[in-house]
């Protein structure tokens, strides 16, 4: 078992290292993320430049190619110094440009890959019903029904990130109410946002503030059937190839968190001086700092693990959610102690340390509660379902 990178992957690694300390540093995301009003345009312009929405893309639709370790590393590299923000990438380039490679037919491949790749389309994901959270399937309320030529749409999500400023939104809606388990009868559309009925409404939060979660109504939205993913009443099925991906990205997106933090950390130790000396050479900054390297190889040696496993094609799905729930903590915990480290600068909107943390707080819930990860665990192992 290697997990070493080949000689390609160590020159992406570097490439990307040096155009985001070039061209996405601490200091302006920081700034970025501050302005909850407005979604960050000019990052994604510099992705666009630099050609990195074509990542994890075929090259016959105008992408670099890369699979999942590529992806990963690219996650992991932007998110040292844009956190949260990296969804600005992660949202059209997994939940689009990965949703339409998998499910998409060859037309529709053609019509939304190649402006994926370009960085001409934007989007968004609908699947979070108010009042569900994890519990999508017992929440469904959205309702899509057959009408001549497509479907009408009716209900409403939340959570929807960057659905104000999206070309198109990826929904889950029930289409079949008679249906023996609860998920059967789904079906995922792939909406224009601009479509009617479609109003999206920006709700304040902690964290990631820039990329514009919002509240979505849609109000009798008709989606051609053109615009359908995959087999009408079968999206639940086709949705479980990529929870993986998705768990993978998490991971990747929380150990750049760690890493960030442990950079900064380390910089403040130094730096400061308390008591005649740099704080760094206080037993207890060295306690803590040691803890934040410890849980960076940990998580790195997870990550790295379940995306070899995933690029074999095996079944990962048990390790994956280990993945996820044991990267967001580690991140969090990191963060925290950050903010320890550097004290009232740590609390203070001018480090980054308070924005690791609020950034990747949310990742303790989302896209599955670590609780229901624990669940999921426990029943693999044998344990009767809890739920």
């Amino acid at each position: 078992m290697d997990f070493s990178f080949s000689e390609e992957q160590l020159a992406f690694r570097d490439m990307v290292r040096r155009w985001v300390d070039a061209e996405a540093p601490k200091d302006w995301m920081r700034k970025l993320e501050a302005d909850e009003l407005n979604y960050p345009f000019a990052f994604w312009d510099k992705l666009k430049k630099a050609g990195f929405f074509g990542i994890g893309i075929d090259e016959e639709w105008g992408g670099q190619g890369g699979d999942i370790m590529m992806q990963m590393i690219f996650a992991r590299e932007l998110a040292r110094t844009a956190g949260g923000l990296l969804w600005t990438w992660g949202l059209t380039s997994f939940a689009g440009a990965k949703s339409i490679g998998i499910y998409g037919t060859p037309d529709q491949k053609q019509r939304w890959l190649p402006p994926m790749a370009a960085g001409d389309l934007r989007v968004s994901m609908g699947m979070t019903e108010p009042g569900g959270g994890t519990d999508v399937l017992g929440a469904m309320k959205t309702f899509a029904a057959k009408v001549d030529g497509g479907w009408r749409v009716n209900g409403a999500k939340m959570w929807t990130t960057a659905a104000r400023v999206a070309d198109r939104i990826l929904v889950l809606a029930r289409s079949d109410k008679n249906v023996e388990k609860r998920h059967h009868g789904l079906t995922l559309f792939f909406m224009d946002a601009k479509s009617e009925g479609v109003s999206a409404t920006l709700l304040p939060k902690l964290g990631m503030r820039a990329m514009g979660s919002c509240s979505l109504t849609l109000d009798n939205v008709f989606v051609p059937d053109s615009d359908v993913l995959g087999e009408p009443g079968k999206a639940w099925y086709m949705m479980l190839s990529t929870l993986n991906n998705e768990r993978i990205m998490v991971g990747a997106q929380c150990l750049g968190a760690i890493d960030g933090v442990l950079e900064d950390a380390l910089a403040y130790a130094m730096q400061r001086h308390a008591f005649g000396k740099p704080i760094g050479q206080f037993q207890i900054i060295q306690h803590y700092i040691a803890d934040i390297a410890t849980w960076q190889q940990q998580t790195e040696l997870l990550l790295n693990y379940v995306a070899w496993l995933q690029a074999k094609g095996e079944d990962c799905g048990v390790q994956a959610n280990m993945l996820k729930m044991v990267a967001s903590e580690n991140a969090v915990k990191a963060a925290d102690l950050g903010i320890q480290i550097l004290g009232g600068m740590g609390y203070s909107a001018e480090t980054d340390m308070q924005r690791y943390w609020r950034d990747h707080r949310i990742l303790r819930m989302t896209p599955i509660s670590n609780e229901m990860v624990r669940n999921s665990i426990a029943e693999s192992l044998g344990l009767p379902r809890s739920f």
